[in-house]
């Protein structure tokens, strides 16, 4: 972990490196004590429904395939889904040390306030500085351990609790995730210059909803009218890491709490943009 400043006994050399120093602006949290997480990836969208939690969890998903050690932290604290999608039940257990992620199938380590509430179908109603607060602790109280990968899937918009999760989890990356939609232009611009205006990487585009494949001929059926994705990664400069149909097998297999038995091969591009563990 980084060092931090200490202005009474700080001296030129001692500071070298510290945090503070660096950035005297910064507001992020420390991490708990019992975890090492080496890279933080946001999963991010400018509005809702675009299937953000569904590209998180194909994201945690390939890299535990590959042997990686994977994390979800659910910052989607009003429209959690994660725990569903894996059939994650019940309360997750905690001690005078923590709050220990549950996991998934295959070894995904997840927390969500669906995790921490009294059933799946209770409501979160809490305004804005609770809902950011809770943010923080699913990094500073969690015991994570050893991960590679901590995959956040951030509320969608840019109010105050991606605020929030900008400013205070030391992220590596983001990738945003948009629908084939008139509107998707303006609203992947807002998160993407969201994330210029915290000085965090934008790893790629994901397109959801691209298509649905004909089950009878095999043609791809443009739902949504024609994707501009790519032109719009081209004035943006990054890269477009998939374009995903509408697949019934993955819709079913969320309901039933199987995603872990799914490996998404249409973003495997995004293999080559995170960062190496």
């Amino acid at each position: 972990m980084a060092k931090e400043c200490n202005s009474t006994t700080c001296t030129k050399s001692s500071c070298e490196g510290c945090d503070k120093k660096n950035n005297p602006q910064s507001m992020q949290e420390a991490m708990n004590v019992f975890s090492d997480v080496k890279h933080v990836i946001g999963i991010v969208s400018g509005k809702g429904g675009v299937g953000k939690s569904f590209v998180t969890a194909s994201l945690a998903n390939r890299m535990a395939s590959k042997g990686f050690r994977v994390g979800i932290l659910d910052a989607d604290i009003t429209g959690p889904s994660i725990p569903k999608m894996y059939g994650l039940k019940g309360a997750a257990n905690a001690d005078d040390n923590g709050i220990y992620p549950m996991e998934t199938k295959n070894g995904i380590k997840v927390i969500s306030i669906n995790l921490l509430l009294p059933t799946e179908e209770t409501p979160v109603i809490w305004r804005g500085p609770i809902l950011a607060n809770m943010v923080k602790q699913f990094w500073t109280d969690v015991i994570w351990g050893d991960i590679d990968y901590l995959f956040v899937d951030m509320p969608p918009g840019t109010g105050d609790v991606p605020l929030t999760a900008f400013q205070s989890l030391p992220l590596n990356g983001i990738v945003i995730v948009s629908s084939p939609q008139d509107l998707v232009k303006m609203i992947v611009k807002k998160a993407y210059n969201m994330a210029e205006m915290m000085k965090i990487p934008v790893l790629g585009i994901v397109e959801n909803y691209s298509y649905v494949k004909c089950p009878d001929c095999g043609k791809e059926i443009k739902v949504f009218g024609e994707s501009h994705i790519d032109e719009i990664a081209a004035e943006l400069n990054v890269p477009v890491l998939g374009k995903m149909p509408i697949d019934v097998l993955y819709a079913q297999k969320s309901d039933a709490g199987e995603f872990d038995e799914i490996i998404n091969p249409y973003i495997e591009a995004a293999d080559a943009v995170l960062p190496k563990a």
